[in-house]
């Protein structure tokens, strides 16, 4: 979770910053040295990340890759820069160069914003002309942070990313041909289908109509799918909502009777010479049902205790001390007239 939180980050600053970045040396300190460094790797330490690494090949002398980092004395990963606003290539690249004379089994091509790792799968110390693995920091997915922390500091195992390597390799090449199929579907993709549903002879005619057909039909099988997956996670979440609620809400145990409800319409019928009616609201509890003005428990008009054998009203001073009155049934409220209104005069400042 920490390395998500420093990606998004990481992406956050880019975002803002990459319109004031003009050269490739900026780009190096403001967006790749903070990316190496989320890695777990010590950018201030040469002897781990090592700055402009020099290698001797063959007759080059002197030729400098920007960055390679090292683990245990041994260089794991050669990186090259460029300036955020260049699209990356490998052609004419010192990774090239570097990665057959090196002992990393990696390289790093990027430009603080594209990232793409590279390795030896066609052919043993020579460098592959495809990425195994690429991303946009600014456009990262679950998956994808997956495969980052695997070059993390502490996580990082040669073995485990290289097995994993061409995995990653060719379901990119496979996503992009399915993703290319899907748009146009090509005449050996449309015969697939076809061959298989269709009992006649396969004019051009009949392949341009299962070119269109094959093309919505994939289009509606995702479509469909992204909406079940959509209708899963709501219908899951209402039912979470659900019982949340119901562990939230325990049932009251609070029961309003009608002779309660009666005295509150009697105190409403008195009081509404003087307040409106919005005003007086009542609160029922366990040991008594309280009248208040406006909903505030600071404003107590007064509370009915009738479910105790004996009745009481009990009226409140200005200090808001109650006094219980007994009563011998709730048209005595009546009785209680001119001390309700007064009961209203008390607010009259708040």
């Amino acid at each position: 979770m920490e390395l998500v939180s420093q990606l998004k980050s990481l992406a956050d600053k880019i975002d803002q910053m990459k319109d004031k970045i003009e050269t490739e040396e900026s780009t190096k300190h403001a967006f790749v040295l903070p990316f190496i460094n989320l890695l777990g790797y010590d950018t201030f330490n040469p002897m781990e990340v090592v700055p402009e690494f020099t290698a001797d090949i063959g007759l080059k002398k002197g030729e400098k890759v920007d960055y390679a980092i090292f683990q245990n004395e041994e260089p794991i990963l050669i990186v090259e820069c460029k300036n955020w606003k260049e699209n990356l290539t490998v052609h004419n690249s010192q990774l090239f160069r570097y990665f057959h004379v090196s002992k990393t089994k990696f390289a790093l091509l990027t430009n603080g914003i594209q990232y793409q790792f590279f390795t030896d799968l066609d052919e043993k110390n020579k460098m592959d002309e495809k990425p195994f693995f690429e991303f946009d920091i600014t456009n990262l997915k679950d998956a994808v942070i997956q495969e980052i922390n695997k070059f993390h500091k502490s996580n990082f195992d040669v073995e485990k990313i290289t097995d994993n390597a061409s995995a990653l390799k060719y379901t990119k090449e496979i996503k992009k041909l399915i993703a290319e199929e899907l748009q146009t579907p090509s005449h050996k993709f449309v015969r697939q289908f076809a061959e298989r549903i269709y009992s006649g002879r396969l004019t051009e005619r009949v392949m341009e109509e299962f070119q269109e057909l094959v093309y919505k039909a994939f289009n509606q099988v995702i479509n469909d799918q992204i909406n079940d997956r959509l209708n899963a996670a709501l219908n899951k979440e209402a039912k979470k909502q659900q019982v949340e609620n119901v562990e939230a809400e325990p049932i009251s145990k609070v029961i309003t009777t009608d002779e309660e409800m009666d005295g509150f319409r009697i105190v409403v019928a008195i009081l509404r010479r003087k307040v409106g009616v919005d005003r007086i609201v009542p609160r029922d509890t366990k040991s008594y049902f309280g009248i208040l003005l406006d909903d505030n428990n600071r404003k107590p008009i007064c509370r009915l205790h009738l479910n105790g054998g004996k009745k009481y009203i009990g009226l409140f001073d200005e200090a808001k001390n109650e006094t219980r009155h007994p009563i011998e049934s709730i048209d005595a409220i009546y009785q209680f007239e001119e001390a309700l209104l007064e009961s209203l005069s008390f607010y009259d400042n708040e």
